[in-house]
């Protein structure tokens, strides 16, 4: 599974996310790419808490978790949020 194939996932399973998905270090040769990060932008999280906007993510991405992803470092905003995130850098 490559970032593309995440990135589509995501954004197929939440409504109007937008996700963009990186390999955040090297391949494990064990793992090889199975180890992701993603940033994930929807309107579908707002009033959910962090564990529920997680719980979104890894919905979307079905049974993909157990078998091709090793590991996922996500970081979850609404569009307001993500705003105010993106224009404090």
């Amino acid at each position: 599974m490559n970032t593309d194939e995440v990135e589509r996932l995501i954004e197929s399973g939440i409504e109007d996310a937008e996700a963009t998905v990186t390999t955040p270090r090297n391949p494990d040769q064990e793992f090889e790419d199975a180890h992701f990060a993603a940033v994930v932008v929807s309107p579908a999280f707002a009033g959910k808490s962090l564990v529920q906007q997680h719980q979104l993510v890894y919905d979307a991405l079905d049974g993909h978790m157990t078998t091709d992803i090793h590991a996922l470092e996500m970081k979850t905003y609404t569009p307001e949020e993500y705003e105010e995130y993106a224009g404090g850098e």
